[in-house]
């Protein structure tokens, strides 16, 4: 059987997810592994593309991949695992379905977070994700402090994927925060934290608008985030009354994503991608 990383190279892409054009949305590597590396040879490689996320896709063989709808996927940061990420999953999709053209319109991927469903349509990739509803908290002034606020409409947390929700006034707020991200990280918090979004309801052609800082698993901030809205769609689909909605994220790179609540607890995330990079990696 033929392998792929014959020699130890590894194929890797780099892809612009929630985009659908180069430099915008949030870039992710994909690896194609087909042998059983170390944890920290995955952590190494993700800490070397210095990405929000580095997505490993396990495939045996290059040959047969056409054939296959179901994978194993796991996603680090620069410094850790993470149980569930949304862009480098739409990233992957996008390889699977439109570069190396695989027979099968939906895959499996089995996760950390259970199995997530992607499947491929004219508007992009629709990622099937577990529904992660916060609850609501008492406010945290010392978060507030670090994150340069002085007031909050809503304190809200998930322990699915342990980040907190933080609504906010306004785009203005949102778009004008400067974190103290040094001092974010030596907070002494009540609860596990992967990072912290703070949102409001959305301008013109949007429904809620939101940012994403994560410094705690070495992202400051995050670009585009696929698991937050994951949390953002629950909490905004009570507040107005909506199913379906459409979500900005206001980094400097800014991606938008639809999202869809559905029965069971799930949740649909719809996004477009771009191939931005493609070549080996040396291991």
């Amino acid at each position: 059987m033929k392998k792929i990383n014959k020699a130890n190279v590894i194929p890797i892409y780099q892809i612009d997810a929630f985009a659908n054009e180069p430099f915008r949305g949030n870039p992710a590597a994909i690896c194609l592994i087909s042998e059983n590396y170390p944890d920290i040879t995955l952590q190494k490689i993700a800490a070397e593309m210095n990405l929000s996320e580095t997505a490993f896709l396990y495939v045996s063989n290059i040959d047969e991949i056409k054939e296959l709808n179901r994978f194993r996927l796991r996603w680090f940061t620069p410094q850790v695992e993470v149980k569930l990420c949304g862009h480098a999953t739409l990233a992957t999709s996008h390889l699977l379905f439109h570069l190396l053209k695989i027979d099968s319109n939906s895959v499996t991927y089995e996760t950390l977070s259970g199995e997530l469903i992607a499947s491929k349509t004219e508007d992009g990739v629709i990622l099937n994700f577990p529904m992660h509803e916060p609850e609501i908290t008492e406010s945290i002034p010392t978060l507030l402090d670090a994150l340069g606020v002085k007031t909050a409409e809503a304190f809200a947390y998930s322990k699915g994927v342990t980040d907190m929700l933080i609504e906010l006034d306004s785009k203005e707020i949102i778009s004008g925060l400067k974190p103290d991200f040094e001092r974010l990280k030596r907070l002494s918090l009540s609860f596990e934290v992967r990072g912290v979004i703070v949102t409001a309801r959305g301008v013109e052609n949007y429904d809620f608008i939101s940012r994403f800082f994560a410094p705690w698993v070495g992202i400051n901030e995050d670009p585009v985030t696929g698991s937050a809205h994951t949390i953002l769609a629950p909490y905004w689909a009570k507040k107005l009354g909506k199913k379906e909605m459409k979500g900005y994220q206001m980094s400097e790179r800014g991606g938008e994503i639809t999202v869809k609540i559905l029965e069971n607890n799930r949740v649909e995330l719809i996004g477009k991608s771009i191939l931005v990079l493609k070549g080996e990696f040396f291991v």
